[in-house]
């Protein structure tokens, strides 16, 4: 349901940006957002966007990533600038919604994205 791309090779400094399509309207989910796992890291949150159009981020990228929505095309980004070697990961998108009180979770395939110093 959810399909990543954009994700490559870039220098430090540079920039990227990440896109994930939904297969249905982006208003189905209560929250999307990117999570990214360096090799022998956990898995952890990136950004993440509600329905509100309420975002929060980690520490570590806020004032470089932006995660935003285009209603229209059920698609959600990450604009990643000014990266580092240490975001080098492979990055997933997750969104989640609430049926019958419970909270499921969907996950993208994942996109790499390697970041040169």
């Amino acid at each position: 349901q959810l399909v990543e791309s954009g994700g490559g090779l870039v220098q430090a400094g540079g920039s990227l940006r990440l896109s994930c399509a939904a297969s249905r309207s982006v208003f189905s989910f209560n929250a999307m957002g990117w999570y990214r796992q360096a090799p022998g890291k956990q898995r952890e949150l990136v950004a993440i966007i509600t329905t509100e159009s309420s975002t929060d981020y980690t520490d570590s990228v806020k004032g470089r990533f932006t995660i935003s929505r285009d209603n229209a095309k059920n698609t959600v980004y990450l604009q990643m600038n000014s990266l580092k070697a240490e975001d080098t990961a492979v990055y997933y998108c997750y969104a989640s919604e609430v049926r019958n009180t419970v909270k499921v979770g969907y996950w993208g395939q994942g996109t790499q994205v390697t970041v040169s110093s």
